[in-house]
């Protein structure tokens, strides 16, 4: 069974008649974990799929095109992988367009909900809305399930002592630079991937030569120094992470520069998954190489306790 499609052509009979989701699901974080499992629960009780509906692009992307729209926490890839690990069978990433926004909350719920997916229950936020100009609600929802026969199971939203979980409050956190908090928030450490170009090769100089990343297509955290690792084959390798300018050498130019620590090897050109788990400090411009060089080396310890820590919990 595939986890992730594009196109409702076609769909699958043994695709159909289950539990379905609608949102965005971005970031899958703790808030998305309880409305998951009500998900699965809801798709074993009726022997068939569960499945998320999302939308690529999203619909303000459609909607206002001239608009800056912030970076999304994963791309669609990566939330289909992590919807996965939490018992999703299948994500429909739908190809948002304006036909689709034009439909009104109840030919969205015939066409999609009924003639293609087949739904026979639905599982929803008590803040869901839907169809054009988020003219539909629950409330709305559950009258249309109730006249064809579907169940709707409303999920109460995730708190925590600060708030209500969600996206909003996790791309705050990171663009904060509080990774540690936003990580608590979701269900998998944030990460980002990137296409590993050739830069200064000024870290190799100095003894910790370090990956540029770039074609990053999710919200890069702010400048600074941060503990990581990263998938290498079956395991995982501590890394130290430097985001932005590198004033010591006066160059202004922000970069996302990953040095996998206590291991050697070629990574030109390939696609790096770089995870956080830490902010150690920021950038900075220090008055000498040598004084440079005693940073990092302090860095890198820092980092690799961090990542001893990370990896036993992992266990």
């Amino acid at each position: 069974m595939p986890q992730l499609i594009h196109s409702l052509n076609d769909f699958p009979n043994d695709l159909r008649g289950g539990a379905v989701a609608i949102g965005n699901f971005d970031g899958v974080h703790r808030g998305h974990f309880q409305l998951v499992r009500e998900l699965v629960a809801q798709a074993q009780r009726l022997a068939g799929p569960a499945i998320v509906f999302t939308f690529d692009p999203t619909p303000m992307a459609v909607l206002f095109p001239q608009r800056a729209l912030s970076a999304p926490l994963t791309n669609m890839d990566r939330r289909a992988e992590l919807l996965h690990k939490l018992g999703v069978d299948l994500v429909v990433a739908y190809p948002t367009d304006m036909a689709l926004l034009q439909l009104t909350a109840e030919e969205f719920f015939q066409r999609v909900m009924l003639d293609t997916l087949d739904a026979r229950a639905i599982v929803e936020g008590p803040n869901f809305r839907f169809g054009h100009d988020r003219l539909g609600d629950v409330e709305m929802l559950g009258r249309l399930c109730s006249a064809s026969g579907l169940s709707l199971a409303v999920v109460s939203a995730s708190n925590d002592e600060t708030g209500m979980i969600s996206s909003t409050r996790v791309r705050e956190l990171i663009n904060a630079g509080n990774i540690d908090q936003a990580n608590s928030l979701l269900t998998q450490p944030y990460q980002i991937v990137g296409q590993v170009g050739r830069g200064a090769a000024r870290g190799r100089t100095m003894g910790s030569p370090t990956a540029n990343l770039t074609n990053i297509e999710v919200l890069v955290p702010p400048h600074g120094v941060y503990a990581g690792r990263v998938p290498i084959g079956d395991d995982f390798c501590a890394a130290a992470i430097h985001i932005g300018p590198n004033p010591t050498f006066d160059d202004d130019s922000v970069k996302v520069e990953v040095h996998l620590i206590d291991w050697k090897g070629e990574l030109y050109d390939s696609r790096l998954e770089c995870i956080f788990l830490d902010r150690l400090r920021d950038v900075r411009k220090f008055d000498s190489l040598g004084e440079l060089k005693t940073q990092i080396a302090l860095d890198i310890e820092a980092c690799r306790t961090i990542f001893k820590k990370y990896s036993a919990l992992d266990r």
